[in-house]
């Protein structure tokens, strides 16, 4: 049971921006999808999520093509965490995240019991039910971008992809984000999440796929397509490895 794509082509309006992408998202794994900026990894993920059409290759969720699903068959499968909050309306964390629930009741329908209890699950998992009552303006990054994946919690979905989730936050926010991503694979979500870091990559994904110019590099287990070598050809700077003394790698350029 995966979300998975074949041989498959990104683009806008029939303007090729990529092809070549073999994937495969397992639940209870994490799957960083790693590369520069221009890359393509956001074409990618909303090409995995149906908001764009495949221009060629396939994508199967569950052994279904993708483009078979309605679209709310395909929220309740697939939740979609991005870089911000949308919109100018400066709701409460708890409005926020019932809107999750949009897949299941309708954007105009009543919240039911069932509604209200998976958010206050989602807060509860996330450690943000404090937060509940605040309004987003009043939320620091790292908060914000919790309260955006208790969201997604709430949509029960099977797979949750998640872009560039620790762009613009600090050193203890991108551990706690980090952590959380660990903890929806550790639930049986399937977590796929953009970065520019291979050092998050390492920390947690289970597997690795990267991209440079709208290409595959590689992909397969984080730790084995993540080295040197291969980080230097995909950013194209000279890449020194660390060790630390339990023997865990981390990156740099050099």
């Amino acid at each position: 049971m995966t979300l998975q794509a074949r041989n498959l082509a990104i683009g806008h309006h029939e303007h090729l921006l990529g092809d070549g992408y073999t994937l495969a998202l397992r639940p209870g794994a994490v799957l960083a999808l790693l590369g520069p900026n221009g890359a393509g990894k956001s074409t990618l993920v909303r090409t995995l999520l149906g908001l764009l059409p495949a221009l060629g290759g396939s994508i199967e969720l569950e052994g279904r093509p993708l483009a078979a699903l309605g679209e709310r068959e395909r929220a309740r499968a697939i939740a979609w965490v991005p870089q911000h909050a949308a919109g100018s309306f400066d709701w409460p964390v708890r409005d926020l995240v019932m809107m999750g629930r949009t897949a299941h009741a309708g954007l105009l329908g009543a919240p039911s019991a069932a509604d209200r209890a998976a958010v206050a699950e989602a807060l509860e998992r996330l450690d943000i039910a404090a937060l509940a009552d605040r309004p987003l303006s009043r939320l620091s990054g790292g908060e914000c971008q919790l309260a955006l994946v208790a969201r997604a919690l709430a949509q029960q979905a099977r797979y949750v992809l998640l872009d560039e989730p620790t762009a613009s936050l600090d050193f203890g926010n991108q551990a706690r984000v980090l952590r959380e991503i660990r903890r929806l694979a550790d639930l049986g979500l399937g977590v796929l999440f953009t970065t520019h870091d291979p050092n998050h990559a390492l920390r947690a994904a289970d597997d690795a796929l990267l991209v440079r110019a709208g290409r595959p590099l590689a992909f397969g287990p984080a730790a084995r397509v993540i080295d040197a070598a291969a980080l230097a050809e995909l950013y194209g700077v000279p890449v020194r490895e660390w060790r630390g003394d339990d023997g865990e790698r981390a990156y740099s350029a050099a």
